[in-house]
């Protein structure tokens, strides 16, 4: 049986996990984005590649499914089925290169991943061409593959998503359903998978709380300043993300 590893060092990785778990529910609940995108190069590197990915899927998952909750009936089911499918199917190789590559490089591929998210952000840049049916289940296997390696499979999604010509309500609530269901089936591979992964959903229990918490006080911020300061904060946290997991 494999314990928790936050519990086991309360001083040192819990403390710093707590503290990024913290910042991730600010940025969440201010930015409405980027909590796993946050965590997944820190606890990279306090953790591992191979605990991070599913404790930071069981983190996501519980605000997945209260956000679901509430935007279900705006959720394009024929954008967001097969589209999620193709990234379930994909999971399996994802895994298999999250066990078979090296720490390290995952590491440091989960940081890059971050990073050139970011620097797609400040740009403004958004995919303009068509939305096929074949490159709908491209992203989609991309995504999955890089969800179950790195934990941070949104990068693409995001940005096809974000360019479709939908109403606002309809993209936020498919991209929310894409979340929950690709993170449900992620953390049930993974528990299957892997005898560390009840030690990896014990600690996202553990920080769960802090998450939420952060995440509605960042709701109640949400409002005080301009939206575009919110998002410059978020660019930043994520950016500082991605040069710690690069340096280690």
């Amino acid at each position: 049986m494999y314990g928790s590893l936050l519990l086991a060092d309360p001083g040192g990785v819990l403390l710093w996990a707590g503290i990024t778990a913290f910042v991730a529910g600010l940025m969440r609940g201010f930015a409405g984005f980027g909590s796993a995108i946050l965590m997944a190069p820190i606890f990279a590197v306090l953790l591992g590649p191979v605990h991070m990915v599913p404790m930071v899927a069981a983190i996501e998952l519980p605000m997945s499914v209260m956000l679901f909750l509430g935007s279900q009936k705006d959720v394009e089911w024929k954008f967001v089925a097969p589209l999620s499918a193709i990234a379930m199917a994909a999971m399996p190789v994802g895994l298999w290169l999250l066990v078979s590559l090296d720490a390290a490089a995952i590491t440091r591929a989960v940081s890059v991943i971050v990073l050139l998210f970011v620097a797609v952000l400040i740009t403004g840049w958004r995919y303009q061409g068509p939305r096929p049916l074949a490159l709908t289940l491209g992203i989609g296997g991309i995504s999955g593959a890089m969800m179950a390696t790195t934990s941070v499979g949104g990068p693409p999604v995001l940005l096809y998503m974000l360019a479709a010509a939908m109403p606002a309500a309809t993209i936020r609530a498919n991209i929310v359903a894409y979340y929950l269901l690709t993170g449900f089936i992620l953390v049930t591979m993974v528990m299957l998978a892997s005898p560390t992964a009840l030690a990896a959903v014990i600690d996202a229990m553990v920080l769960l709380p802090v998450i939420l918490a952060s995440s509605w006080i960042g709701s109640r911020l949400a409002g005080k300043a301009a939206d575009q300061t919110y998002r410059w904060i978020a660019y930043i946290f994520l950016a500082a993300a991605g040069i710690i997991g690069l340096v280690g």
